[in-house]
C-alpha cells in the first residue's frame, strides 16, 4: 500500500511539472553526453600516447653533396666509412632498440607514397633530392633526448629529427580539445543541479498540502521525501540513458573515423562502456543529490 501511494505521488509529480521534468532531463543529458565526450577524448588521447610511444622514432639524416646544412659544408657529401662508422655508434648505444638505413630510392619511395595525389610535386623532385637517413628507435621515449645529443655532430650527420616533437603538437590540440568539453560539460552539470532543486522545490510547493497531512499523520522525513526524491532519480536515469544514446554515436560517427586514421590505437568499445557507466552512475547521483538537498532546504520534515 505504502508503495503504491509512493509511485503514484512520483507520477503526480512528473506530470504536474513535466515541461520542467523534461527540461531537467535535456540538460542532464546534454552536461552528460559532454562529459563523456571529455572523458572519452581523454582515454583516446591516452591510447594514442601508448601506441606511438614505442613506435615514434629519431630520423638522423645524412649528408649529401649539395646539402645546405652548416654540418655539411665543403664535405661532399656522407662516406661510406662515415655511414658505416655512424650506424655502429648507434647499434652501440644500450639506449636504442632498432636502426635501420633508409637510402634516397626508399625515401623517394616514401615520399611518392604520402604526396602521389600532388602530381607536380612529385615530378618536381628527384631521387637524387632525397637524403640518406638512420631511423633510430629507441627503448625508453624518455631516452630520446639523450640519443639526440650523441648523435648530433657525428661526422657525416646533417640533422636530427625527433619524430615525439611532432605528435606533441596534435597532442597538445587533443588536449586543449578535452579540457574544453570537460569545463562545459561542468558548467552544464552545474547548471542541471540548480534546474532539479528548482523542479523539486517547486514540486514540494504544489503538494505543500499532502505533505502537511503527511506530517499530521506521523510520515517519517524520509517517507515524505522519497517520492521527491525518485522523481530525480528518474530525471537523471533518463538523461543518462539518452547521453549513453549520444555517446555512443559519437564513437559509430565521429571516433571510429579518426580510428581509421589511428589503427589499433582507435577508441575501443570497452572505454566507451566504462564512460557511459560513469555519466549514467553521476547524472543520478546528481539528481538524486540535489532533490535530497533541495528538500531539507525547503521542506520542514
Amino acid at each position: 500500500m505504502r508503495a503504491n501511494f509512493i509511485f503514484s505521488e512520483v507520477w503526480i509529480g512528473l506530470r504536474r511539472n513535466l515541461t520542467m521534468t523534461v527540461a531537467v532531463i535535456v540538460t542532464v543529458a546534454i552536461g552528460m553526453a559532454l562529459l563523456g565526450v571529455g572523458l572519452m577524448i581523454n582515454a583516446q588521447v591516452s591510447n594514442m600516447k601508448t601506441f606511438w610511444a614505442d613506435k615514434v622514432e629519431i630520423s638522423a639524416f645524412l649528408c649529401s653533396k649539395d646539402s645546405p646544412f652548416e654540418a655539411c659544408k665543403n664535405t661532399g657529401g656522407v662516406t661510406e666509412q662515415e655511414r658505416e662508422t655512424l650506424r655502429q655508434q648507434i647499434q652501440a648505444m644500450p639506449e636504442v632498440q632498432q636502426v635501420y638505413y633508409e637510402d634516397a630510392t626508399k625515401a623517394y619511395q616514401n615520399f611518392k607514397d604520402q604526396y602521389g595525389a600532388d602530381s607536380v610535386l612529385v615530378a618536381a623532385v628527384k631521387v637524387e633530392d632525397m637524403p640518406e637517413s638512420f631511423r633510430v628507435k629507441v627503448k625508453n621515449p624518455e631516452s630520446y633526448s639523450a640519443v639526440m645529443e650523441r648523435i648530433k655532430g657525428a661526422p657525416g650527420v646533417s640533422n636530427v629529427v625527433d619524430q615525439k616533437k611532432i605528435l606533441e603538437i596534435w597532442f597538445s590540440l587533443l588536449e586543449r580539445l578535452r579540457w574544453s568539453a570537460l569545463a562545459v560539460a561542468f558548467i552544464l552539470v552545474f547548471a542541471a543541479i540548480l534546474l532539479i532543486g528548482n523542479t523539486v522545490r517547486l514540486s514540494a510547493y504544489n503538494r505543500r498540502r499532502e505533505t502537511g497531512i503527511m506530517r499530521l499523520v506521523g510520515a517519517s522525513n524520509l517517507y515524505i521525501q522519497l517520492p521527491f526524491v525518485m522523481e530525480g532519480m528518474i530525471a537523471g536515469l533518463v538523461g543518462g540513458v539518452v547521453a549513453a544514446t549520444l555517446l555512443i554515436m559519437s564513437k559509430v560517427f565521429l571516433f571510429e573515423s579518426v580510428g581509421q586514421y589511428l589503427g589499433s590505437s582507435a577508441l575501443g568499445w570497452n572505454d566507451v562502456a566504462w564512460v557511459i557507466m560513469l555519466t549514467m552512475a553521476i547524472g543520478v547521483i546528481i539528481c538524486v543529490m540535489a532533490s535530497f538537498v533541495t528538500l531539507r532546504r525547503y521542506l520542514r520534515v
